[in-house]
């Protein structure tokens, strides 16, 4: 029998492998990756300076150490350059190999910004480890104290921003919108991180963007959109990343914003299964969505596991909190459905300094909430209490 073919050795592809393994000891299992297939947290990613982690110490086993660890061949260092879903194939610079089933869990790409001046190119972005490497011997060779413009204040723009400030390094964000976290928080919890942040001494340009990056001596000079200048050693994009829907495209896989995927996670191509940040999820509650986190991709990465053992299981999306890594103002957030935005409301609660924000729809049902400073009794309270409204709506 031909081997259960797993593409990408990120987060999802290797939990995904993980879950199979634990449901299969004896089936072949092959993994194909681009990079050296060391093993990694990505969300590690943006909370790894006031630890003083180097790249090499955020990677907790190796390709040949994990393929022990599943009994599973890893291919590292292979490009995979298409996908024949009919003859159930994939060709990659390494050879054909003809699979069973196929996972992709190719992940996401950065957004570029279209930035003008002559060191637009030195605009960076973290979306892996190696990219940390670069980005943090970009800031040591800059010495204590170098200052660092993050471009966007959503989740990882404000991760970025207080471990950098908590690293000793003066931190700029700069995000169009009048507070930071503006696509997931209620207004009052994003003007309390707004204000935690900035006493954190990391400086704030809001409500306006990068028009351009150019070289100065010695430094990189930012100008805005609204014609302000400042100079600084480092720029970080952090305005989002983008399913990579590459391969998914050419070999004829259904996509709109992620590779869409049905309650199983396959894709319009039978045997052939996705997940993770290159995933566009059917959710019986808000029709499809991307869902960039932690939570879904290992509730995927379970069902499609019993699925590939040869027991379809539906991928369960209860909700589960967004945990924003900022020590200064620590947040859990479920956002509500997209859908449900326009016309419903956040109503706020306090309970001593701990702020709660319920959201409710237009038919008065909560469908999502926000809580800081966040700890686990409270959750699991919001959860319960979101669970029950989602249980009246169905």
């Amino acid at each position: 029998m031909n081997p259960i073919v797993v593409i990408g050795t990120g987060l999802a592809g290797y939990t995904v492998a993980r879950e199979f393994r634990k449901l299969d000891k004896t089936a072949s299992l092959l993994l194909v990756t681009a990079d050296d297939g060391g093993f990694y947290s990505k969300p590690m990613l943006s909370n790894a300076f006031a630890q003083g982690k180097e790249a090499a110490q955020l990677v907790t086993q190796t390709a040949a150490q994990m393929a022990a660890q599943l009994g599973a061949t890893i291919l590292t260092g292979a490009r995979v350059e298409s996908v024949d879903t009919g003859a159930r194939a994939v060709v990659t610079s390494a050879g054909v190999f003809e699979y069973e089933k196929l996972v992709l869990a190719v992940g996401a790409q950065a957004i570029r910004l279209s930035i003008e001046g002559d060191a637009a190119d030195q605009v960076m972005s973290v979306n892996h480890v190696d990219d940390y490497q670069q980005f943090r011997r970009k800031i040591v060779d800059a010495g204590h104290g170098a200052r660092v413009t993050i471009l966007g204040a959503g989740l990882i723009g404000c991760e970025f921003a207080d471990d950098l400030a908590g690293a000793g390094h003066r931190v700029t964000l700069v995000d169009p919108n009048p507070h930071p976290l503006a696509a997931l928080a209620p207004a009052s919890l994003a003007r309390g991180l707004l204000t935690a942040l900035a006493a954190r001494g990391i400086g704030m340009r809001l409500e306006t963007t990068a028009a351009r990056v150019d070289r100065t001596k010695g430094a990189l000079r930012v100008t805005l959109a609204n014609g302000d200048a400042f100079d600084t050693d480092v720029v970080l994009s952090a305005v989002g990343l983008r399913p990579d829907l590459r391969l998914a495209q050419s070999s004829g896989l259904g996509t709109a914003r992620g590779i869409i995927v049905d309650e199983y996670g396959q894709t319009s191509a039978p045997g052939v299964y996705a997940l993770g940040d290159c995933a566009e999820y059917a959710d019986g509650h808000s029709g499809t969505r991307v869902l960039p986190y932690i939570a879904p991709l290992m509730s995927a990465a379970r069902a499609i596991a019993k699925t590939l053992a040869g027991e379809p299981t539906a991928i369960d999306l209860k909700p589960a909190p967004v945990m924003v890594k900022t020590p200064s103002f620590p947040l859990a957030l479920v956002p509500p459905p997209v859908r449900c935005m326009a016309k419903g409301s956040w109503q706020e609660t306090s309970y001593g300094e701990q702020i709660v924000c319920r959201f409710y729809n237009e038919q008065g049902l909560m469908c999502g909430f926000g809580v800081a400073s966040q700890e686990a009794n409270m959750r699991q309270i919001l959860l319960a209490e979101l669970g029950s409204r989602v249980a009246d709506a169905a």
